[in-house]
């Protein structure tokens, strides 16, 4: 069985060290909650054990993770699992990987948007793509990202405003 791994492109145990990170930060920003952040993660992972061979490079490995992450995030809101459960209460564990705390006021609004505009938030400042790479990721015009973008940053200009 290990045979069929090292025929894989992608060194699957290399990539978690790399990009775990950011899997499980773009979970977390988009599900709002550690438990499904790590199913999340999970997922993504499984599948690229089970896809990795259909990937060609590194960086089409990094635009796979976030695209499949993010399109796990929404399967998870469409389970019918979900629409029919409430949180015991509403304190979260911190999660593993370094993450700002729970009283910083940026990362509340930032967890407040949208997932659109998380979404370029995110991709834009903290794994630093530019906006051509965000509209491949993300499957959306260039135009379509900058007025998100901007959207976004009036958004959050406003309620960090308004909380000083």
């Amino acid at each position: 069985m290990k045979e069929k791994f090292k025929k894989n492109k992608i060194d699957t145990d290399k990539a978690l060290g790399m990009y775990g990170d950011m899997v499980y930060r773009i979970a977390l920003l988009r599900m709002n909650n550690t438990a499904d952040a790590e199913d999340v993660f999970q997922e993504v992972f499984l599948r690229l054990v089970r896809y990795s061979q259909r990937i060609d490079s590194e960086e089409h490995l990094k635009h796979w993770l976030i695209r499949v992450t993010i399109n796990c995030c929404k399967k998870q809101f469409d389970s019918a699992y979900r629409r029919y459960t409430v949180p015991l209460d509403g304190k979260e564990k911190q999660p593993f990987c370094e993450m700002p705390e729970r009283d910083d006021s940026v990362w509340e609004a930032v967890r407040a948007l949208s997932p659109n505009y998380r979404d370029v938030i995110h991709l834009f400042y903290y794994e630093q793509y530019s906006v051509r790479e965000i509209a491949g990721v993300l499957k959306i015009t260039e135009s379509a990202v900058k007025t998100r973008l901007s959207r976004a940053r009036d958004l959050l200009r406003d309620k960090l405003e308004g909380g000083l």
